[in-house]
Formats: C-alpha cells, structure tokens, sequence
C-alpha cells in the first residue's frame, strides 16, 4: 500500500512555519551570549527547569491536540464554503445568514489554531536557546506565557466542541434576584453578583449592561449582566437555579439560618434574530408609562413585564427610557420563554404550566455553608470545595461548574 501523502492542510502549515522560525533564530542570535539580563537571573531564582517544564507540557499538548483539530475546522470551513456556492442567498435570508455565521466562525477558529501553532514552535525553540545560554529572560517570559495561553485556548476549545444545544454558542444574561424581602436576602443576592461579575472580568468576557435595580433599603433587589462574549450561555447555563447561604444565627447559638438568591442564565443572542409569538394581551407591563410619569422613578426607567398565563416576569432598568427598557425587557422574556418551553417540550407559551415553572426556579443548585468549616457544595456536580473565600472573593467558579451536555 502506497505511504499516505502530506495533505495540503499540513504543507501549507510546514510551509507557514518556516519564516516565523527563521525570524526567531535571527532575534535571537542577536542576543549577546554574555548578556542574557536581569529578566533571566529572575527566572533562574524561581526555578529555570520548572518553567522549562510547563513550556514543554504546553507544548506537547499544543502539538498533539491543534493538529487534529485543525483538520476538523478546515474540513468545517470547506464544506461550509461548499454549501453557499450551491445555494442562492435570497431564497430563505435566515438559512443564509446561519450558514455565513458558521462560516464565519470556522474560519476565526482555523486561524486561531495556526497561530496557537506558531506560538508553541517559537516557544520550544526559545526553551531550547535558554538550555546553551543564548537567550534573553524577556524572551523566555514570552515563551512562557505563550505557551500556557496556546494550551489554556484548547482547554477552552475542546470544552466548546461539547456544547451542542441550539443556543449554547450565544451570549449570556446573568440576572441574580434575592428571592426575600430583607437586608440579609438582598445582600447575598450582590455577593452572588459580584462573584459572577468579578469571574467574567477575570475570564476577559465581553461585558456589556450591567444593571442594578435597588429595594426599599436601598440594598440590590435585582442585578443584571449581560455577557456578549460567544460559548457564555452554554458555560453558564448550568449555573440557573437557588444558591443558599447557610449561616449561623446570631439569636440562637448552635442553630443555623438560610437566606437564598436565585440566578437566571438567558440566551444573548449575538449576531441572529429570534423571534417568539406572544399576545399583547398575555403581557402584564408594569408601571404603565401614565403611572411611570407619576412615580419617584428611584430605578430609572425600570420596567417589569410578565407573562399571565405562566407567571414568567423579566425586567429591565439599564437603558435611559421607559420604552427602551419596556423592549429590553419583553425581549429578555421571550428568552426566558423560548427556554422553558424548549425544557417542557411544548410548542405554545400558553400551555406552559406554572407549577412546573415553580419547581425548576425553586430547585437548589449550591450551597454555601458558613461557620466552623467552611464549604461549597454544588448539588448538580456533586463537587464539594473547602475554600469558601476562593469561590466568592477569589472568583473560582469554574472549578464547581461542569461542562452542560444539552439533549437537544
């Protein structure tokens, strides 16, 4: 049997490397050998051979994973490109728009995965010059970090290729309301806020509106976010449901109380319209713009619409006017609708049931017990952390949240 031919796929990556090699070899030749830099001697102290170690896992992990994966998506983008020569644009515009969006995405991600690529062969040839001396501590730092961004972009690519429901690829709006009236209630919904907040900042998400809608005390009712960066929905979406603070009582010694906050994950949709049916006359819009003109408007423009066949309420309060806030919100409860009927499996809103809606907003997702030991139980993993502080102050939320295999 005659030996398998090169592919073009793999030529034109050996062909690509080439230059961007070459270059490197150049830079850092021109490196005085007797002069490799405070940089080097700082690397040197923290240990020279650990650092080496971790370019050189990335590397290997790069190597064997970027590969095979870039055959995919270049076989993604080839058949993506076939299906629009075949089809004419104009006879169903939303199919079209679908399909010029997948291609879109094959294409970014193709061009990622070449660059992740170059990234790990200039990485292990600058581990190799430093092995004889022949490069600087700068260079050897950009390796370094690199490296571990090229592995760190496949973990995430890899988690990804897993999320296959019909709108796990779209963006996120995480809404957190405390579910009682009370200070304690309202305080631990912000905390809940912060900690989602502070992890989508850490992550390097996209943030867009961020919006607060305050009670009576003046603490946080309702917060709002909305996350614009792709693949957010399908991360998040198993974060939906109660999060429970377990503390001790303060009235009561060896007693323990509970206040809860619950968290919705609706779909952002990026870059394609959705459209959802609803009578005018199922919708409960509140205040009326005549009684918002009367109203001490503490909120702004907020607006609450909801749904009266199936209780589903969503509101909005981050955009400058009333009706602006009024289409905000019904948008965010067609979302919320489009969700839980997909959920239900039923094709008409009216037909969603509100003790079925009440089940799943009432269903725990985590617990976070206070006091002597300390811990973070995710009902849905089953994962249990020790390190309270690290999930709300150090914002370590992906360790308690599982990759979501939607069943659609």
């Amino acid at each position: 049997m005659a030996a398998p031919t090169a592919s073009p796929a793999a030529s034109a990556r050996a062909s690509a490397s080439g230059p961007r090699v070459s270059r490197l070899a150049v830079r850092a030749a021109a490196v005085p050998s007797d002069g490799r830099g405070d940089g080097a001697a700082v690397y040197k102290e923290l240990g020279m051979y650990s650092l080496r170690k971790r370019i050189e896992d990335a590397v290997v992990h790069v190597e064997t994973t970027a590969s095979s994966a870039l055959e995919l998506e270049e076989a993604r983008k080839i058949k993506q490109e076939e299906v629009l020569r075949r089809r004419n644009l104009w006879d169903n515009p939303a199919k079209s728009h679908e399909t010029l969006s997948d291609l879109a995405d094959a294409i970014r991600v193709v061009d990622h995965l070449k660059d992740l690529r170059y990234k790990a062969e200039e990485a292990k040839l600058i581990s190799q010059l430093s092995e004889m001396d022949a490069i600087n501590g700068e260079l050897f730092k950009q390796a370094y970090k690199s490296s571990i961004d090229a592995s760190e972009y496949l973990d995430r690519y890899q988690m990804y290729k897993l999320l296959k429901g019909p709108y796990d690829k779209e963006g996120a709006c995480v809404i957190v309301t405390a579910v009682s009236d009370g200070v304690a209630s309202e305080l631990w919904a912000e905390k809940i806020f912060g900690m989602y907040t502070s992890w989508a900042q850490k992550q390097g998400c996209k943030i867009g509106l961020i919006e607060k809608i305050t009670s009576t005390n003046g603490h946080v009712r309702s917060a709002a976010m909305e996350i614009e960066s792709e693949y957010m929905f399908g991360t998040l979406s198993g974060e939906k449901g109660m999060h429970r603070m377990i503390y001790p009582s303060l009235e009561n010694s060896g007693t323990y109380q509970a206040v809860s906050a619950r968290v919705d994950i609706i779909p952002l949709f990026l870059d394609r319209p959705f459209n959802l049916h609803m009578d005018d006359i199922d919708l409960d819009i509140s205040p009326s713009f005549d009684d918002y003109k009367k109203q001490d408007n503490r909120n702004g423009a907020a607006v609450m619409v909801q749904h009266k066949p199936s209780g589903v309420t969503a509101e909005s309060s981050g955009e400058r006017s009333y009706f602006a806030n009024k289409l905000k919100a019904i948008s965010r409860l067609k979302a919320k609708l489009l969700l839980i009927a997909r959920e239900l499996r039923v094709s008409d809103t009216k037909m969603i049931s509100k003790q079925a809606i009440e089940d799943k907003w009432n269903r725990e997702t985590r617990r976070y017990t206070f006091g002597p030991q300390k811990c973070v139980h995710d009902l849905h993993t089953g994962t249990q952390l020790s390190g309270l502080n690290s999930v709300l102050e150090d914002h370590t939320t992906s360790k308690l949240t599982s990759v979501k295999l939607s069943p659609y």
